[in-house]
């Protein structure tokens, strides 16, 4: 039940963003969209933006389904850019209406556990602590969040198989290399 109530939340939430701006939408426009008491909003969410928050991290967590090993993360990345683009205007909104660091947070939450996932598996069998592992995750978080918030800020306009083309082409290696020499400095 708490799920489909958050579900028809963000569905009203973004269909109300494809005819308003994000600093327009109250939460009585809303609850009062999809029939639901604004007490049960509070009970699921805080404000408008941790529904915003939601929505990124669900959004992002159907694109990555099991797509978090070294193999796959090419795919899940382009699966990333899709499900922000096929939100685009919901995205666009939130971007133009929420602070820098807003989006950032919830893009490095979108992104981080696909990383995380990535270097736990090449990290396998290899003498490394847990503080380098989370330092090379987020020291690749950061590149793919900067390269991705540069798209939304662009308009999304190119396309996104060329940009994971590109940035898997750029990080050939380059995790598997970062482990070593963490785990060679030890």
């Amino acid at each position: 039940m708490a799920n489909t109530t958050k579900q028809a939340l963000e569905q009203s939430l973004k269909k109300l963003m494809q005819v308003k701006a994000l600093d327009k939408i109250t939460i009585r426009d809303i609850t009062t969209d999809c029939g639901i008491s604004r007490m049960a909003f509070y009970y699921h969410f805080k404000d408008i933006y941790d529904l915003i928050e939601w929505v990124c991290i669900e959004d992002a967590g159907r694109a990555l389904q099991g797509e978090k090993t070294y193999d796959t993360w090419q795919e899940g990345l382009l699966r990333i850019f899709e499900a922000v683009l096929e939100n685009k205007v919901f995205v666009l909104n939130a971007y133009r209406c929420i602070s820098r660091d807003q989006m950032e947070r919830f893009l490095h939450k979108l992104t981080y556990d696909l990383i995380r996932g990535v270097v736990e598996e090449k990290s396998q069998g290899v003498k490394i602590s847990p503080e380098d592992k989370s330092f090379i995750a987020d020291f690749y978080k950061y590149n793919f969040v900067g390269i991705m918030l540069d798209w939304i800020r662009q308009g999304m306009t190119a396309d996104p198989r060329v940009i994971v083309e590109k940035m898997s082409t750029t990080l050939q290696g380059a995790v598997a290399h970062s482990i070593q020499n963490f785990a060679e400095k030890n």
